[in-house]
């Protein structure tokens, strides 16, 4: 493996995101972004990460040297944005409001190398299909895996795949936060190849 590569610093507290790039194999460090993540007005779920994915990595890339990784994820129905619930009642009424229901997620991703100023950033969707959920499979579920810190209400990582009737994407890892496949790539193009 190629050890001779800039430094790369994860712009995330998020535990999600730190296993998944865990996968990698790479050192790395983490760094918390200092970032307003209020979307603005009329400002689509798309365009909404790839801005947050990028303010991300320029934040923490003005503290510290190497490939920064910036990603933000906002999941929709329609013009619907939903947000993390943070508490049982809310995340509930988010789970009743999705059954049934097909609900986009976008993940948007940033690479910059701080030293270059050298900027590579994408988008990448992700589809999930709920199944019709009764308040009963909803509790049972929310007082299982207490998902309360994840857009959407669930953890499709863990126990969320028995919300879901179907998943539609290229690339899984997005889903829960942090698209593998296209870093990947974003990662090669700066030099580091994988495997």
């Amino acid at each position: 493996m190629n050890t001779a590569h800039p430094p790369l610093v994860l712009a995330s507290t998020s535990p999600f995101r730190k296993e998944l790039l865990q996968r990698l194999g790479l050192p790395f460090e983490t760094a918390a972004p200092d970032t307003d993540e209020t979307s603005r007005p009329d400002e689509t779920p798309e365009a909404l990460v790839l801005r947050l994915a990028e303010m991300k990595a320029r934040a923490v890339g003005a503290n510290h040297n190497g490939l920064i990784i910036g990603s933000d994820q906002v999941a929709s129905t329609g013009a619907n944005i939903l947000g993390k619930p943070g508490s049982h009642e809310k995340a509930a009424a988010q789970l009743a409001f999705l059954s049934g229901k097909r609900v986009s997620f976008y993940t948007g991703l940033c690479l910059l190398n701080s030293a270059s100023g050298s900027m590579q950033l994408d988008m990448v969707p992700f589809h999930v299909q709920f199944r019709t959920l009764t308040d009963e499979q909803i509790n049972r579920y929310l007082h299982a895996e207490q998902p309360y810190n994840c857009a959407g209400s669930f953890k499709s990582e863990g126990l969320g795949i028995t919300l879901f009737e179907r998943m539609e994407g290229d690339d899984p890892t997005a889903l829960i936060g942090l698209p593998l496949i296209r870093l990947t790539s974003m990662l090669a193009a700066s030099g580091i190849a994988l495997p």
